[in-house]
């Protein structure tokens, strides 16, 4: 069985999956381009993001410090 990573591995990945969902949203996301590219790449965006949100909430020992 793996061991599951700590909790500060596991809120560095929340941080850098926040900042390159920030980024992605801020350039491709809502609102740019036309309307229609703009909200089919921004809810692209949010269900890729809430795939790996899960992931890294679930695989994460929160007790753990490493």
């Amino acid at each position: 069985m793996r061991d599951r990573q700590g909790c500060l591995a596991g809120l560095l990945q929340l941080f850098l999956l926040n900042t390159l969902f920030d980024w992605l949203q801020r350039n491709f996301g809502f609102g740019k381009g036309c309307s229609c590219s703009g909200i089919g790449c921004g809810i692209i965006f949010l269900c890729i993001f809430l795939f790996f949100l899960c992931q890294i909430v679930t695989g994460t020992n929160w007790l753990q410090a490493w």
